[in-house]
């Protein structure tokens, strides 16, 4: 049985007309041979009637202290709305479907309310379903703890949903369609001739979406990575082959796009930047002071670095507060510089190549951008530039680095790496694409 996943994300599910063309996906699946197993998130976002969002905004109007339980069973609402709803369209179309909550398609998770992490997935539900010619529904987001209690999967939770279904059913792939034509080597709203990316290994997903930009969630990568099930992003109404996720086998072929070094550009902002200086010039203490106390008021750091002298680390604006006050209970003297962002080069194959982060530094040093911080690892280069340098930045990087070029070829490359991972690519060919 040639079981394929398919995830539609909040905006593809949002009206009427693009909810047909989920409907149009899942048959054309079919026609073409597998037997489709569908994901959907909650329709719209915050404003429409079913988005999470707007179910979440009503308990926040009753006020009084949150009630987390409560809380999350509204929030599985959603998704089970557009379920039930996209299984009685697939049906009027001819094409026998059922929806399923989490609970129904077997998704067992942790007890950890608000943000729950699956632990088991019972595929008989699911399977029962396909041996029958019917097509599962499957609300995303969402699972059910050993005691029978509702937990949604935070943020992203649908891609999450999709990649642990994959994973279980053994699926040939698992698709996340969107409102963009695949993931992009930069933000296009800063960058107009960024492109598609052809194809990213799971590592390079994972660092994009952990360094800000907007793609599939990095538990849900990881998920597939450990399944080894392929993932193409695509675009519910878009034409073209997407971005497809599988393991490293871009060194196998040949051109351009197997010879990057940085496979794309990623930003957050928002963030300030925290500067640690004992008086007595012992940091190691201090330090460890200072991590602990921050880590007790849930606070995540990012960019650590530490010297004898000197601890900087960088925390989200939000988290201001909380950050502050655990210094001043401490007694530790610090300085904190704010309005500042995270620009990150991120590619797989930049381990071992010298001279990357000399091209980093140079590209920004040539637009007069100070650099106040920088981070790397064997994927990624980041660097702590002011907040109103962040689009300067990733445009020079993106010139630096050469990743305008090349998209005419995207589809060829696409198509050759899922066939070298067992995945033929016909589910992405040739129709309309857009949580």
């Amino acid at each position: 049985m040639k079981i394929l996943v398919q995830k539609f994300g909040g905006t593809s599910v949002s009206s009427p007309a693009l909810r047909q063309r989920v409907v149009e996906r899942v048959l054309d699946a079919k026609a073409r041979g597998y037997h489709p197993v569908v994901v959907v998130s909650a329709m719209g976002r915050r404003g429409d009637p079913y988005a999470t969002d707007t179910l979440l905004d009503l308990a926040d109007e009753v006020g009084g202290e949150p009630n987390r339980r409560e809380r999350d069973q509204l929030a599985a609402c959603g998704e089970i709305i557009s379920s039930a709803l996209m299984a009685q369209m697939l049906c009027a179309a001819g094409c026998p479907a059922r929806s399923m909550s989490g609970a129904q398609a077997g998704i067992v998770t942790d007890e950890r309310f608000g943000n729950a992490r699956i632990v088991e997935v019972n595929p008989a539900p699911v399977l029962a379903c396909l041996e029958k010619g019917i097509v599962p529904v499957v609300a995303g987001f969402q699972g059910v703890t050993r005691r029978g209690e509702v937990t949604p999967l935070g943020r992203g939770g649908s891609d999450t949903t999709a990649a642990a279904l994959g994973g279980a059913l053994q699926a040939v792939a698992v698709e996340i369609y969107t409102d963009v034509d695949g993931i992009m080597t930069a933000d296009p709203r800063l960058v107009p001739d960024a492109g598609i990316l052809p194809r990213l290994t799971y590592q390079e997903v994972a660092e994009l979406a952990l360094q800000g930009a907007r793609v599939i969630h990095p538990r849900a990568v990881e998920i597939a990575r450990q399944a080894r099930v392929p993932v193409r992003v695509l675009s519910t109404c878009g034409h073209g082959p997407g971005t497809l996720i599988a393991d490293d086998m871009g060194r196998g072929l040949t051109g351009e796009t197997a010879e990057r070094v940085v496979a794309g550009i990623a930003h957050v902002g928002g963030l300030l930047q925290v500067r640690v200086e004992p008086a007595d010039g012992g940091s190691e203490g201090t330090a460890l002071a200072v991590l602990e106390r921050l880590a007790v008021a849930g606070v995540s750091l990012d960019m650590i670095f530490l010297s004898p002298s000197l601890l900087l680390f960088v925390v989200d604006q939000a988290d201001r507060r909380p950050t502050v006050a655990a210094l001043q209970e401490l007694g530790t003297p610090h300085r904190i510089r704010e309005g500042l962002a995270k620009v990150s080069v991120v590619g797989a194959a930049m381990h071992g190549v010298p001279g990357v982060m000399a091209d980093v530094l140079a590209a920004l040093r040539e637009q007069g951008i100070a650099v106040f911080q920088t981070a790397d690892s064997h994927t990624t280069i980041s660097c702590l530039v002011a907040e109103a340098d962040v689009e300067n930045a990733v445009r020079a990087l993106h010139r630096r680095f050469d990743l305008g070029r090349g998209r005419g070829a995207a589809a060829g490359l696409v198509e050759a790496a899922a066939r070298s991972n067992g995945f033929t690519g016909e589910a992405g060919d040739g129709h309309e694409q857009t949580g």
